[in-house]
């Protein structure tokens, strides 16, 4: 296996693994054990545990927070907070991605960077941590890595976190600059009834913003708008009425 500097990530942490080898097999991916025979484990197992670590420790860290918020209004900011985007967002903080051991194609298919391999990485670091020290480690890492969420004025965490509705945002969006309302489109939809996957585009007139799929239309209907925003974001002339209009 080759040489990873496995002290720059515990450093970035601020946490020094006792037992080094569950912090080797939470960044040892499927593909990096399929090519290697020798490689006996891989981080699926820690994975699956890790996800109901994050789960704790962030609803611990919200009942703290927000003591007089019933049931559904946490669970609503729990969502918010752990879904793949802003797992892989804190992950890329630390630039996790680098610390992985992949398979080759991974590697070349841009692995480091893909977002669902930097929120399970995560996920299976949490674990780590868990095993190593116990679930007052993890919290205090859970804690540190999600503090832009957990230190806030009240009102702007509130607004950051529920504020999720990404086809009202666009709306907003679209109508202040072009007097618009996007539409949106289904454009195919795949698998049995039970298991449906739904394919959505957006557009406003005739010009295509983004698309977006998921396991509802929608769902892929707030995945094309939330696209749709980030590429506003980033061309910001894109929403420019074109010459003469008013």
């Amino acid at each position: 296996m080759q040489a990873t500097d496995l002290g720059k990530l515990q450093d970035r942490l601020e946490y020094q693994f006792r037992n080094r080898d569950l912090l080797l097999r939470a960044l040892i991916h499927r593909s990096f054990a399929y090519e290697n025979q020798d490689v006996a484990v891989d981080n699926e197992t820690l994975e699956f545990l890790g996800d109901s670590v994050l789960g704790l420790a962030i609803s611990h860290l919200l009942i703290e927070i927000f003591p007089d918020c019933d049931e559904g209004e946490l669970s609503r900011l729990r969502s918010s907070i752990v879904n793949e985007r802003e797992l892989a967002q804190i992950a890329s903080a630390v630039d996790l991605g680098d610390f992985l051991f992949l398979g080759k194609g991974e590697e070349l298919s841009g692995g480091r960077q893909k977002p669902s391999l930097l929120a399970n990485g995560l996920e299976a670091l949490l674990a780590a941590v868990y095993l190593d020290g116990g679930l007052e480690a993890a919290v205090r890492l859970v804690k540190k890595m999600f503090r832009n969420y957990l230190e806030y004025s009240e009102d702007d965490f509130l607004l950051k976190v529920l504020d999720k509705d990404y086809k009202t945002q666009l709306q907003e969006i679209t109508q202040a600059k072009l007097r618009i309302i996007p539409t949106y489109f289904l454009e195919a939809e795949e698998g049995p009834d039970h298991d449906k996957t739904f394919f959505m585009r957006v557009a406003i007139a005739d010009m295509v913003l983004a698309h977006g799929s998921g396991k509802s239309k929608k769902e892929a209907q707030q995945e094309a708008a939330r696209k749709a925003i980030d590429q506003i974001a980033k061309d910001p002339g894109l929403l420019e009425p074109a010459s003469g209009e008013q």
